[in-house]
């Protein structure tokens, strides 16, 4: 059986850098997972706005656990909300490095963890009770919290721990990993990509990569695989005014290789790590409506894609490959 009693004690990241992140609402599971409270979790249970993937897909977003199993990421994207280590004087792969939990105590130390959080929210007033109580129960999991998930090395497995479960998965990867993508054969619910450029240039000045696995043609060829991946496919863009706003056709031709369900095109919000100097980022490179929209049609008329959905909230647009995708975006989840 498994080491179940895994505690924050044993976390990769250096204690300086952790209590950063504590201080920013993560709460470390084992050695290299982690979880932190959505605000749209919380807003959901205090009668606000819900995610846009409750908007586009139909998750319950006061059901979700926001997580991530393995800190350490290989990207260092300029537009990223998150603490970037090297920022703070450490390396990416010192998270990445030692032994690997198993599944079941991740899984099981991910569902803790999000029950501690919210059981805080009973007290508020404004609690929607009937959303409190389930949100004791999770039923889904956005893998994409912090790092790079497919680091973890036994996904298959913990994927599967999930659905068994009956907790659905939403796993985003940042397209480097490409030979753990070739090793999956337990697909998430939806699989993810960012797609953070429409060429080379744009890829190398966002991303600034830190691993020689990190580049323009692997992510090309990351893609290709991406392409027959046999679950619901999702590229996720992120959109910089005055940086990765343009070329619309670079972005047709990656929805040609990579053959997405859905696209959904994110307006930049300079918030967090985003906002740090070093980053030449400003707030008014975050796009409006008008200008998320406008960008979404072009690329929808380059792709052939249908322009279905946004939503305001989150500032995202929803992309969908053809009509059979439109109509059946809504999952189908167990009450």
């Amino acid at each position: 059986m498994p080491d179940l009693a895994i505690t924050e004690e044993r976390v990769r990241v250096p204690e300086e850098l952790a209590a950063k992140m504590r201080k920013q609402g993560y709460h470390f599971v084992g050695r290299h997972s982690a979880t932190k409270i959505c605000g749209y979790t919380k807003s959901s249970m205090l009668g606000g706005h819900a995610c846009y993937k409750n908007t586009f897909y139909g998750i319950r977003s006061w059901r979700c656990i926001q997580a991530t199993s393995a800190i350490g990421c290989n990207l260092a994207c300029s537009f990223c909300w998150r603490i970037i280590p090297e920022e703070e004087g450490y390396r990416w792969n010192e998270m990445n490095a030692g032994e690997w939990d198993e599944p079941v105590a991740i899984v099981d130390g991910l569902v803790e963890e999000h029950r501690r959080i919210v059981s805080g929210y009973k007290g508020n007033k404004k609690v929607n009770m009937d959303r409190w109580k389930e949100s004791d129960e999770p039923a889904h999991v956005a893998l994409g919290l912090t790092g790079e998930p497919l680091f973890y090395p036994k996904m298959n497995e913990l994927l599967s721990e999930f659905h068994r479960r009956k907790i659905s998965t939403f796993l985003v990867t940042n397209g480097t990993m490409l030979n753990a993508l070739k090793k999956l054969t337990v697909m998430p619910t939806q699989l993810y990509v960012s797609v953070q450029a429409p060429n080379k240039e744009l890829y190398d000045r966002i991303t600034r990569p830190k691993s020689l696995n990190a580049s323009w043609d692997g992510f090309n060829r990351f893609l290709d695989v991406f392409s027959s991946m046999d679950t619901r496919r999702v590229f996720r863009l992120t959109l910089i005014k005055g940086l990765n706003l343009i070329g619309e056709d670079g972005y047709a031709e990656l929805i040609r290789r990579g053959k997405p369900h859905y696209v959904e095109l994110k307006g930049f919000v300079y918030v967090g790590g985003a906002r740090n100097p070093k980053r030449n980022l400003s707030y008014d490179q975050m796009p409006v409506k008008d200008e998320i929209l406008a960008f979404a049609e072009r690329v929808a008329a380059l792709s052939g894609y249908i322009l279905t959905e946004y939503d305001k909230n989150s500032k995202v647009a929803l992309l969908c490959s053809d009509r059979d995708a439109a109509e059946n975006r809504i999952l189908k989840f167990e009450k």
